[in-house]
């Protein structure tokens, strides 16, 4: 059985067409939104995108998908793996006052 499948991750992909329109696969939560930055916790770890008119165009928790479009300038991921699976081992108390 795959790593993977053990902690119960699904893929994490990302689609960009044009640097106008993107589609990201493995979305755990949006953590912030304006028109210049969105903050996604993935599977693979905080994704930020920046840009100029950034648009969410869908978004499917269940699924993990998303998507948006605007005039993208970068993708950066800040952490390895999903801070939610990282908070895991914390307690309730350091996890709300982090």
């Amino acid at each position: 059985m795959d790593e993977r499948e053990v902690r119960g991750l699904s893929d994490h992909e990302i689609h960009i067409i044009n640097r106008e329109s993107v589609t990201i696969k493995g979305v755990l939560h949006v953590e912030s939104s304006d028109d210049q930055e969105i903050a996604l916790d993935t599977e693979m770890g905080l994704l930020t995108v920046r840009g100029e008119d950034l648009q969410i165009k869908q978004l499917n928790l269940e699924e993990g998908s998303f998507s948006l479009e605007g005039n993208i300038s970068g993708l950066q991921y800040t952490q390895g793996g999903s801070s939610r699976s990282k908070a895991k081992g914390k307690s309730f108390l350091e996890r709300l006052l982090r």
